[in-house]
Parts: structure tokens; sequence; C-alpha cells
């Protein structure tokens, strides 16, 4: 029952002080006591907000926006401070459409936490969504500045998917390169690479990057449908087939294969 996490909120905030250990037979009858640390306010608004952060998340990943909103609303309560409620009070918003109160929770929550990767990479990839495209690009710098980053390359790939939005494809080879030579197997930056190499007409480059992409084993509909257009270009045929045959095969409902077959079938 959704009701059973509330009761670990209220131990949570009922443990404080210090605890009494009953002794054995032989001692007197004296009691052996172990202060406990003392919680201070502070802490416990701390905790309360994370728990129901925690609770928020988990109602969110159910697609349950409006309980995920209100437990994000109560942990911001506890603890206004707390950075995570921040976010994903934002991801909450932005869900359901709300940008304004999306975009103050962002920064806030950037602001809160001014050098680490993630609140600047959330921050950067919603200005870019919403087409603050070179704000959003600033703070994927941040990011990537933040020693203690532990996934750089994603802020890189998403820094280039903000610059080819903006047509600034010189700068997101740039950005993909990085994100690669970071993480030689990170696939989103391996697609992107070969998309904006494509799209600079080196398709014979692009092919390599493509290749690497599919060796990951994780095809997708715009992969295949770029390899398709890739190998094509270069007047590969059989290459260019052996891609639409798995496009069709493994994503038949998808945009890209309505639209390989839209354009097969024009006199």
């Amino acid at each position: 029952m959704r009701c059973k996490p509330l009761v670990v909120l209220g131990l949570s905030l009922a443990v404080a002080g210090c605890v009494t250990v009953g002794g054995g037979g032989n001692n007197g009858g004296l009691q052996d006591t172990k202060p406990l640390p003392k919680t201070s306010k502070a802490e416990q608004r701390k905790d309360a907000a994370r728990i129901h952060t925690e609770l928020a998340q988990h109602y969110l990943a159910d697609g349950d926006l409006q309980d995920a909103l209100a437990k994000l609303q109560l942990a911001l309560k506890f603890d206004p401070n707390y950075a995570p409620a921040q976010t994903v009070i934002a991801v909450v918003y932005e869900r359901i459409n709300n940008l304004p109160a999306a975009e103050e929770h962002y920064r806030r929550a950037e602001e809160l936490e001014p050098t680490k990767g993630d609140p600047n990479n959330n921050l950067g990839q919603f200005l870019c969504r919403i087409g603050k495209q070179q704000e959003g690009i600033g703070y994927f710098r941040k990011a990537v500045a933040d020693p203690f980053y532990t996934t750089p390359e994603v802020a890189l790939t998403n820094a280039g998917i903000c610059q080819m939005s903006i047509g600034d494809l010189a700068s997101a080879e740039v950005s993909f390169r990085d994100a690669i030579a970071r993480n030689p197997r990170y696939g989103d930056a391996l697609f992107h690479m070969a998309e904006v190499l494509y799209r600079q007409g080196d398709a014979f480059r692009a092919r390599a990057f493509i290749q690497r992409f599919d060796a990951l084993g994780q095809p997708s509909a715009a992969a295949l449908k770029l390899g398709y257009d890739i190998e094509s270009r270069l007047g590969n045929t059989d290459a260019a087939h052996n891609y639409l045959g798995r496009l069709q095969s493994q994503f038949p409902d998808s945009e890209q294969a309505h639209a390989l077959k839209a354009t097969a079938s024009r006199p």
C-alpha cells in the first residue's frame, strides 16, 4: 500500500537524542547508556525532503504525476534548499507543460549546486528544448568543468545536439568528438557524430561512426534509417537494402520505416 512509506518518515523524524541499552544481570543492576548522535532540526527537515522526493520519483516512474507533484511540494516545504527535489519537481512541471514553473525549478537546482554536473546539464537540456540554445550551451560547459561529474560525455553530447539545432554543425562535431574521446562506446555520441558528418556531406566518415554505433548492438529506427541514407549516398545498394530490411523487420511501425515506404512507392 502506498501509505506504508509514510511510516518510515515518522520513524526517521522521531529518532533523536539517546537510547538506553539494558545491561546483564551481573552488573549490579546498573545500565549502560550509549548516546546516539543528535539530529538537528535542519537535518530532520532535509531527511524528510529526501524521503518525499524518493516517493515522488516512484510515483513519477509509474506515471502518477499528480501524486508525484504533491510529494515534491511537501518535500520543498520541509526543505526548499534540497536540490534533488527542485530538479524532480521541474521534471514534473515540464511533463504537464508548465514550462515557466519548470524553468524556475531547474534554475533553482543549479543555483543551489552551481558547480555540479547534473543540475547544469539538466538546466542546459531544458533551455535547449525551449529555444534558449545559446544560454543552454553555457551550462553544458559548466557541467563538464565539474571534476567529479561521472558522465561528461552526456553533457558534451547534449551540447552537440543543441548546437546542431541552431545549425552550428562544426561546433557540434567538436562536441561529439570530445564525448567519444571520453567514452568511445557512448552510443548517443556515435550516432549523432554520424548524423552531423552526414549533414555536412561527409558520408564516408559518417559510415565509420554509424558502423561503430551498430556494433554496440543497440539498434534504433533512427540509426537504421541513417545507415540506409549513408549507404545510399555512397552508392552501396546492397548495404542500403540491408539497413532497410532491418528497419522494416525490427521497427515496422516507426516513422522512419513509413517514410522510406512512402518514398519507395512514389512513381
